[in-house]
């Protein structure tokens, strides 16, 4: 099963989504905030540490669309799904609105780099 952005999810992930779809509107609720209560609990493992982007050069002539796909290899760790939104804005800016290129990838790659540092620090949490 593919997700906005490419991303697929793995057997156990389909699972869930499948056992979720399968409650009434009520037993959802609660999936949903027993799942918020786990998270918040903090529960992360101290040895978890950050997963580092890899190093994948800019090329000096590249797509916006290339780019995406270089900036989500280099960021594989990231939810691709939270970052759908403002990538398409940023290819529509280019594509409907003229923006340049290579404008367009220095805002992506900025863009990543803010939701690599946001993974980190919840990593720390």
């Amino acid at each position: 099963m593919l997700l906005r952005g490419g991303i697929s999810l793995t057997p156990s992930e389909k699972k869930v989504l499948q056992l979720f779809r399968s409650l009434s509107d009520e037993q959802q609720h609660t999936v949903s905030a027993f799942m918020e209560f786990l998270s918040s609990r903090g529960t992360h493992s101290p040895s978890l540490k950050p997963s580092q982007p890899l190093e994948l050069p800019r090329p000096e002539q590249e797509s916006v669309v290339k780019a995406v796909k270089r900036l989500r290899a280099t960021y594989p760790m990231l939810d691709q799904n939270k970052l759908f939104h403002e990538t398409s804005g940023h290819m529509t800016a280019h594509l409907m609105h003229g923006k340049s290129a290579a404008e367009v990838i220095d805002e992506m790659e900025a863009m990543f780099a803010r939701h690599y540092q946001r993974y980190c620090d919840e990593l720390e949490k």
